[in-house]
């Protein structure tokens, strides 16, 4: 078995390869730290490899042949963004105040894969405190999204989309909050998903800026690792007070059986305008996917969302507390920030009314999704409106108009506002080769019905593998 065939293989393929001793563990990790030897100096994803891999991935195999088996990763390979504590392993959270950290416990995400027989390769890049749409910091540089490396992966968790897609490991954690998960996943072509709020505990990721919203999600290039991944993570840790005890989520015997007759509202473009022609096309053969295996779909228009514009409520109220949050962080080391972080801490605060204002709409756009999930079991929609865009773009061109950059996460700052269940499915590729991917949104605690349309659409629409050389 070739390398790359290893490295593409999901994590459950990995997981089952190792149990039934078709293959080792060691040779697993020795698999994807080759891959990365070979492709990382052209993405710059993973940026510090965990020494204990390998004496791990040995462990890992005793234990088989002893006949103990850790858990379901047993000898299986995950990354980690770079905000994640990792006991022993550097963690920067991108920034040169950090540059030198060492963990000395790791986060609770971390922790329970670990647990689950799981071995961190690596941590992988993100932009300074995970506050920007594109991966780069002064600490590691920039990183290229694997399918063009002209093209940026997003942010924040871009470097583990990257990673992910390239095959550099099946699965990774990372952190979303407007669509850190999400966004990026799009562009790269993967599995992005962010649980209900609260699912996952938070504890150990940094910064703990607006928890109230924050999401622990998953990266991967399935949506079976993904369904893997939460039955693990999920549930409180007795640290995370947003971390709430679930209630059990609805049995769905088997993902291979028919779709149930889910009732869907849709829209490819509705208040997010300008979305691309191509993405909307796609996120209407979605919705053809879906009827015909019987579900009832109905256009929404969202029309409310409007004048409440998800990605402004989210700067807006943003702006206001990442001041407070790191003044006494960066106070006297302001010259070793990343431009893109002073200019954030820089930007004009909203008025008290105007932040009690944003509040509040953030307050109302909850009340309207729960008005969408008393008509619709799911909502479908694009992911993002374009595209990866070239790195650093100031201006994106959508439908021969012109838009600022921040409209490129226009659509999914709504749901980590509202904490809903969200994920996005790739659902094939641009005219011009790009990955593109459509999300799928739940009501609380409904990620059984969002897995079971998610497998659906994943059979329809298998893309090729991103830099499969």
């Amino acid at each position: 078995m070739s390398y790359k065939e290893i490295c593409y293989a999901s994590a459950i393929e990995q997981a089952t390869w190792i149990r039934t001793k078709k293959i080792s563990p060691v040779e697993v990790i020795q698999a994807h730290l080759e891959r990365i030897q070979s492709l990382n100096p052209s993405l710059n994803a993973v940026v510090t490899l965990a020494d204990g891999a390998i004496e791990d991935s040995r462990k890992a195999e005793i234990a088989l042949m002893k006949g103990t088996h850790w858990g379901p990763l047993h000898g299986v390979p995950f990354t980690a963004k770079d905000c994640f504590d990792t006991a022993g392993t550097r963690t920067t959270r991108g920034s040169k105040l950090f540059d030198s950290r060492i963990p000395r416990q790791d986060a609770t995400a971390v922790l329970r894969l670990r647990q689950a027989g799981a071995i961190l390769l690596g941590k992988t890049n993100l932009p300074e405190f995970a506050l920007r749409d594109e991966t780069s910091n002064k600490v590691f540089g920039q990183t290229n999204n694997p399918w063009n490396l002209k093209k940026t992966p997003g942010g924040s968790s871009g470097g583990e989309a990257a990673a992910v897609a390239a095959g550099f490991s099946p699965l990774g954690i990372g952190t979303d909050l407007g669509g850190s998960n999400r966004l990026p996943a799009h562009y790269c072509g993967i599995v992005g998903f962010k649980p209900t709020h609260g699912r996952i505990p938070l504890t150990g990721q940094w910064p703990e800026l607006m928890a109230r919203h924050l999401h622990v999600g998953t990266l991967s290039r399935t949506v079976a690792d993904t369904v893997l991944a939460l039955s693990i993570l999920h549930g409180p840790d007795g640290k995370d007070p947003y971390a709430i005890r679930p209630r059990p989520t609805r049995n769905i015997p088997s993902f291979s059986g028919s779709l149930p007759p889910l009732k869907i509202g849709w829209l490819s473009e509705g208040p997010f305008a300008p979305v691309d022609e191509g993405i909307q096309d796609k996120v209407r053969e979605a919705v053809a996917t879906l009827e015909d295996l019987g579900c009832r779909t109905q256009p929404v228009s969202l029309k409310e969302w409007k004048k409440t514009a998800p990605i402004k409520l989210i700067m807006d109220i943003l702006v206001v507390e990442a001041k407070h949050y790191f003044e006494p962080i960066i106070t006297g080391r302001e010259g070793e920030l990343s431009p893109a972080v002073k200019t954030l801490l820089n930007l004009p605060s909203p008025s008290l009314p105007e932040y009690v204002e944003s509040l509040t709409a953030c307050e109302q756009l909850r009340y309207d999704m729960m008005k969408q999930f008393s008509r619709f079991d799911l909502l479908l929609l694009p992911t993002g409106p374009i595209t990866a865009p070239t790195h650093n773009a100031v201006n994106l061109e959508i439908n021969l108009l012109m838009t600022s950059r921040i409209h490129a996460a226009c659509i999914t700052p709504a749901f980590g506002i509202t904490g809903s269940p969200a994920i996005s499915i790739p659902v094939g590729l641009s005219p011009n080769g790009l990955p593109i991917g459509v999300q799928l949104v739940a009501r609380y605690f409904e990620e059984s019905l969002l897995f079971h349309a998610a497998t659906a659409l994943e059979k329809a629409y298998l893309p090729p593998p991103a830099f499969s050389t």
